[in-house]
């Protein structure tokens, strides 16, 4: 029999080589179709007398990258017009049916072994906890991990309940909760894995533990007497761990994320009955968790939604996809070197200039300092450090950039120094490069009126710190072509960052929501409100840290010089807030933020503490009695609504078209509350009318930054949602 998503070969001694190898994809998963075929595949192994094991291993670089969550996405849409009760049996159905096959797996009777030569994550890693016997390939960077809490759901192919089983609940629950990865050797140190060698044996290895089959074709859970790693949750030491578990876990999620709850809970529950309980039980808690909105959002925005936008989905129309293979970067500051060294590390040759050699090989040294950290940490050898270092070129010489793809300034914010280095450039650029500005406000198309290719003109917006950081903003300006937009698309892909595009205003779409974030922070400081507990209920708003501490992240000082930028460009126009008055302020005091170890934050040897004067933007210089204080609830709103409802002002204008675009640009690019699946969700979620009405008790309250555009009003009248609304545009 012939199989579409596997080989089957069978050699002299009886022991069957599967091999997992789809067509016309670069990544095995475990789509529906996939597992049918190793149903099929299990029954042949436990009914031929003539199979006497079987190894199972991938044809591709990576093992296998999990389950199919584009037609578990797609699953969820199918649920609309069920009952809930439908619904729920309709997903615990589909669940448990991968539970049921990798269950019939390991207890088939025959001894199983997975030879894994890379990648196993998720559902892939479930398989090879399934079989009896793991081989693990140890030169070529292959890792074991369970990351579907990191999506908003859980293993759901046994790996809550065969994991903890095999290695402990302390060993097993970083996998499951952080989405740890586990390398070959710690694998092995840990009893993940049997054994690990170089790719080309692991095969052989494994065909041999078959042979051997000291288990007895049994799991370790199906053996007598089997006992728990560590304990289970009645043994002592398995009773302290739980018992320390959930109140770590509320410490660092403050409960808003139910996926790492729920997997808590099934390991909990799991280990106090046999294994084939166990696997009903985390059936049960995937399909409540898939009930939920926490999930589904999360699963669209973080998954089928960045990956739509990875591939490109929002290239323009008749855009063929271009090579990048050199480019300039104008500024050798700590943007400008960040960009050079993910460019250069994505294998882009890169003419990397400012004012002065100084500065340019200061820029430099900075990419060269951080491939020398990937060969401390074994990411990569030292002789490929230097070839991706060879790619950098620092100079003050215009004239390098005479065969570039594409240029991105990236000098900071002042628009005459922007013509003028565009000028400079585009005098030398080849006549078919892009010119990309690394503006974080200024308007694109104010800055294309230095160029003679306005149509070659566009925004490339970064986010600090680069190398971290996986969202690009690109903005169209007025004149903006299809070429630059597909040339930048491009060039994002190539160095493995999400793009979004979005139209020309001033802050653009992320920075005009963060802008609203940090207001809120600076307007509460102003009210009197305990900076301290601005910080907290911002995290527990779902945040990665408060509106002070960004501030300070992305320093005060880059803050005062966008607002005299600002307030130059608008003249009688500009409005002066509290969050302005802040901002100069502590720009006068010298605090620049954690760049010179003062800002909201005091900076010290061992971390950082809360600025002991802030009380002087108080009221006068006293902060609010404890009984005036505002509830950790209302700021809560405060801070989310403000991101939300300047999200929507952005889609109400056009600056953002595609709410997947708003959500994932959100998430990424200034962490806002990933529980949500993002700012659009956030309301969707809420629904339009509740929000709407919300929105207006705040706005009475707190003034401007809480009225709703029309667009909202009108969709609220309607019950409309964003998602609804406004389609998603399909791939070019």
């Amino acid at each position: 029999m012939s199989y579409t998503h596997f080989k089957f070969e069978l050699d002299g001694d009886g022991i069957a080589l599967i091999t997992f190898d789809s067509p016309n994809v670069s990544m095995n998963v475990l789509s529906a179709s996939v597992m049918a075929e190793l149903g099929q595949i299990v029954d042949k192994i436990g009914s031929d007398d003539a199979i006497k094991g079987a190894v199972i291993t991938s044809g591709k670089k990576a093992f296998c990258a999990g389950a199919d969550l584009s037609e578990l996405g797609s699953g969820m849409m199918d649920l609309k017009g069920l009952s809930e009760e439908e619904a729920k049996q309709k997903l615990f159905d589909t669940a448990f049916r991968l539970n049921s096959q990798l269950r019939a797996l390991e207890t088939c009777g025959k001894p199983v072994a997975a030879a894994i030569n890379g990648l196993a994550l998720g559902g892939g890693f479930e398989v090879t906890l399934a079989c009896h016997y793991r081989v693990m390939a140890n030169d070529t960077g292959a890792k074991l991990g369970l990351p579907e809490a990191l999506v908003g759901v859980l293993p759901g192919g046994g790996g809550t309940q065969r994991l903890p089983r095999l290695v402990g609940v302390m060993n097993a629950a970083p996998v499951m909760l952080q989405g740890k990865q586990l390398d070959a050797d710690t694998a092995k140190q840990q009893g993940v894995v049997h054994e690990v060698a170089p790719v080309s044996e692991i095969v052989a290895k494994a065909k041999e533990l078959v042979k051997a089959n000291p288990l007895g074709s049994k799991q370790p859970w199906d053996q007598d007497k089997f006992k728990i790693p560590g304990g289970g949750p009645f043994h002592p030491a398995g009773m302290q761990i739980f018992g320390g578990a959930s109140p770590m876990l509320l410490k660092e999620t403050y409960g808003n994320y139910p996926a790492q709850r729920y997997i808590l809970s099934c390991v909990y529950e799991g280990l106090q009955v046999p294994i084939d309980a166990g696997l009903r039980i985390e059936s049960r808690y995937f399909t409540k968790l898939l009930m939920r909105p926490e999930s589904r959002n999360m699963i669209r925005s973080l998954f089928l939604s960045k990956q739509s936008l990875d591939k490109g989905s929002r290239r323009p129309a008749g855009q063929e996809k271009s090579e990048i293979k050199k480019i300039g970067v104008i500024g050798a500051g700590f943007m400008g070197a960040g960009i050079t060294t993910v460019s250069a590390q994505a294998g882009i040759e890169v003419v990397l200039i400012d004012v002065n050699q100084e500065g340019a090989d200061k820029g430099k040294q900075h990419a060269v300092d951080f491939f020398a950290k990937g060969v401390k940490r074994g990411k990569i050898t030292e002789d490929k450090a230097k070839k991706l270092a060879d790619l950098i070129t620092a100079t003050t010489d215009y004239g390098a950039l005479k065969d570039v793809d594409l240029v991105v300034e990236a000098v900071f914010e002042n628009s005459e120094l922007k013509a003028e280095i565009t000028k400079k450039a585009e005098a030398v650029m080849p006549k078919g490069a892009i010119f990309g500005s690394n503006t974080s406000t200024i308007p694109i198309s104010s800055l294309a009126k230095a160029s003679e290719r306005p149509d070659n003109f566009i925004g490339i917006h970064f986010f600090s710190p680069v190398e971290k950081m996986n969202l690009v903003e690109l903005i169209v300006g007025e004149k903006t072509g299809d070429l630059a937009v597909s040339r930048a698309i491009d060039f994002v892909g190539k160095i493995k960052k999400t793009p979004i595009v979005v139209a020309d205003t001033r802050g653009f779409y992320a920075n005009r929501c963060v802008m609203r974030y940090i207001e809120q922070g600076m307007y509460l400081l102003t009210e009197g409100v305990k900076p301290a507990l601005i910080e907290n209920a911002a995290k527990m708003a779902g945040m990665p840290v408060g509106p002070l501490s960004l501030q300070d992240e992305v320093a005060i000082d880059l803050g005062y010089k966008v607002l005299q930028q600002t307030k130059k460009d608008l003249g009688d126009q500009f409005e002066d807030t509290p969050n302005a008055q802040v901002i100069e302020k502590m720009y006068e005091l010298g605090r620049y933020g954690r760049k010179n170890g003062k800002g909201f934050y005091v900076y010290e040897e061992g971390g950082k503490r809360l600025w002991d004067d802030l009380d002087q933007f108080a009221p006068n210089g006293e902060l609010l009695p404890a009984d005036q204080q505002p509830s950790v609830g209302e700021i809560k709103d405060r801070i989310l609504y403000a991101q939300a409802i300047e999200a929507a002002r952005t889609m109400a204008e056009g600056i953002v078209e595609d709410p997947r675009e708003a959500d994932v640009g959100s998430i990424l690019g200034w962490g806002f509350a990933p529980y949500t699946g993002g700012v659009i969700s956030f309301i969707d979620t809420v629904g339009t009318e509740k929000f709407v009405t919300r929105a207006d008790e705040l706005a009475k309250k707190y003034g401007k930054p809480f009225e709703v555009p029309q667009l909202l009003r009108d969709m609220a009248a309607k019950k409309e949602t964003f998602y609804a609304r406004f389609a998603p545009k399909k791939a070019a």
